[in-house]
C-alpha cells in the first residue's frame, strides 16, 4: 500500500472510531484534555489562545475555552481566508456563527482578523499523531500553509502548537512532507506529550 493508499485507510478507520464515541465518552475526554492542558503553563497564561469548533467527532474544547475568558485571555476561531490560508477571528461562547464551505462554524461577524504570526498558542485539530509531532491531518493543508512560516524559526517559540485529540488516535509513526509543521506537544485526554522530548526525538 502507497502512503497515500495508507493515509486515507488511516483517516477513514480514526474518524469512524470518533464519531462512535458516545456522549459519555466524549463528556470524560473533555475534562481529561483540561487536565491534561493545565500541565502547560502557556494554557495558563497566554494572551492569544487559538482553538476550533468540533466537529465530525473531535475531541470537543467546551471545558477548555470557559477557563480562558475568566483568566483574561481572548479565544479565537481560525477563519479561510485567501489562498487557503487561515486567519483567526475573537470568538466568546453564545456569539454568532456560519458554516463556511466546509459545514465548519466561523464567527458570523469578526470583530477582527488576526494572522497566524500574531497567535500565542495554537490547539490544532487533527486525525492522527505520532509522538514526534507529526500530524495526520485533513487533506487540506490548511494549517501547514499558515504556518509554515515556523519551519524557518528555531522551534519551539511563538505561536506554540499543541495538536489536540483522542489517545487512539496516536500512530506509531507518521512520515513527514517537507511541507509539514510540527506539532510541539500533543494534549489528549490522559497525558501531555512533549514532541521535543529526548525520548520522543529518538524514534525519529
Amino acid at each position: 500500500m502507497d502512503a497515500i493508499a495508507q493515509r486515507r485507510e488511516q483517516r477513514q478507520s480514526i474518524s469512524e472510531r470518533r464519531r462512535a464515541l458516545s456522549p459519555a465518552e466524549r463528556i470524560a475526554a473533555a475534562q481529561g484534555l483540561r487536565r491534561s492542558l493545565e500541565q502547560l503553563p502557556e494554557y495558563l497564561t497566554d494572551a492569544r489562545v487559538a482553538g476550533y469548533w468540533a466537529t465530525n467527532g473531535e475531541l470537543p474544547l467546551n471545558l477548555v475555552i470557559p477557563p480562558l475568558a475568566s483568566r483574561g485571555q481572548q479565544f479565537l476561531l481560525p477563519v479561510i481566508g485567501d489562498g487557503k490560508r487561515l486567519r483567526f477571528a475573537p470568538w466568546q461562547s453564545g456569539e454568532d456563527v456560519l458554516p463556511n464551505q466546509h459545514g465548519i462554524p466561523e464567527p458570523a461577524q469578526p470583530r477582527e482578523l488576526l494572522e497566524p504570526f500574531q497567535l500565542d498558542l495554537v490547539l490544532v485539530p487533527l486525525l492522527g499523531f505520532d509522538r514526534r509531532g507529526h500530524r495526520l491531518g485533513y487533506g487540506g493543508g490548511y494549517y501547514d500553509r499558515s504556518f509554515a512560516f515556523l519551519n524557518e524559526q528555531v522551534r519551539p517559540t511563538e505561536p506554540l502548537l499543541v495538536g489536540i485529540a483522542y489517545a487512539f488516535q496516536e500512530l506509531p509513526r507518521i512520515e513527514d512532507a517537507s511541507w509539514d509543521v510540527p506539532l510541539d506537544f500533543i494534549a489528549t485526554e490522559l497525558e501531555l506529550i512533549d514532541c521535543n522530548s529526548p525520548g520522543n526525538e529518538a524514534n525519529a
